[in-house]
């Protein structure tokens, strides 16, 4: 595919080791990825990650993870900041998008770029802030214990309440990489009330999923993780319509640092949002 600009632009699917150059561009950008996500994220959709090249140099990147027949996830749409304005971006979001055929597709996009989602079909459904801290270890957490491989199948079975599609792959894989730690809950007659992970990053500890039930569990996962990061800076992102996770966060100290639009190109199934406090990844829904 040639692009508008100078040089000839050619985009095809990635491979894990493209991804890592793709990581350190979102590095860059402050989006503070994962030590461990890109593994995670290809066992999903092996073939959901394009980059652009020009002259046989990465220039450009974005990823369409299928995740059902009826729902995808876009992240990572990006451009090396020395070759924006050449028309590389479009021209690779065109080739990636036909990966997801007739499917709703969703993204958290940042603000500079949300007219130009809106173009392309996507319908604003709720902001997401980036809450960042350190959150104080104020009590011991309650009813709460480090995850194993016991809890999978109930872990597996909640999160698909959560999110608009099934994903027990990228999960098998997500619990179990390398510095995730997991972190579950239960009510008093013995079902999973929520669960969270927290993982070590670029720049602070990033938590995600935060699913539960109530603010209540909510608060008591999140002392858990607290505990876990002994003092170190801590990121989660949060729905801005789920009230109850932004005065959980606040009451905690972290402050937002920038936000982003989840948007759709249609209707996605239904889920229960309120348990959501905090989102898996930006880059992955």
């Amino acid at each position: 595919m040639t692009s508008p600009g100078s040089g000839r632009l050619v985009v095809g699917q990635a491979t894990l080791d493209d991804w890592k150059v793709v990581g350190g561009w979102a590095a860059d950008e402050g989006w503070n990825p994962g030590l461990s996500d890109s593994a995670s994220f290809f066992v999903q959709d092996p073939e959901g990650f394009f980059i652009g090249r020009v002259d046989g140099e990465p220039v450009s990147a974005i990823s369409v993870v299928n995740y059902s027949a009826d729902y995808a996830f876009l992240g990572f749409y990006l451009v090396r900041p020395d070759l924006r304005g050449n028309g590389y971006g479009l021209a690779t979001w065109e080739t990636a998008l036909a990966h997801a055929g007739d499917r709703t597709v969703g993204l958290d996009g940042v603000v500079a770029q949300q007219d130009n989602y809106r173009k392309s079909g996507f319908e604003l459904a709720y902001r997401t802030v980036r809450f960042t801290g350190v959150a104080p270890v104020e009590r011991q957490p309650s009813g709460v214990r480090a995850a194993g491989p016991a809890d999978r199948a109930a872990i597996t079975a909640y999160d698909g309440a959560c999110h608009p599609a099934d994903r027990p792959a990228f999960l098998e894989s997500w619990l179990t990489a390398p510095g995730h730690r997991v972190y579950v809950r239960h009510s008093e007659g013995g079902r999973m009330s929520g669960y969270a992970v927290i993982r070590p990053a670029r720049d602070s500890l990033r938590i995600g999923p935060l699913f539960a039930d109530t603010a209540e569990d909510a608060g008591a996962l999140f002392d858990a993780l607290a505990a876990d990061a002994d003092g170190r800076a801590l990121a989660v992102d949060v729905p801005q319509t789920n009230t109850a996770a932004v005065a959980l966060v606040e009451k905690l100290g972290l402050t937002p640092s920038f936000e982003t639009a989840r948007m759709y190109t249609g209707r996605v199934r239904d889920l229960a949002r309120e348990r959501v406090h905090g989102v898996t990844s930006l880059e992955l829904g």
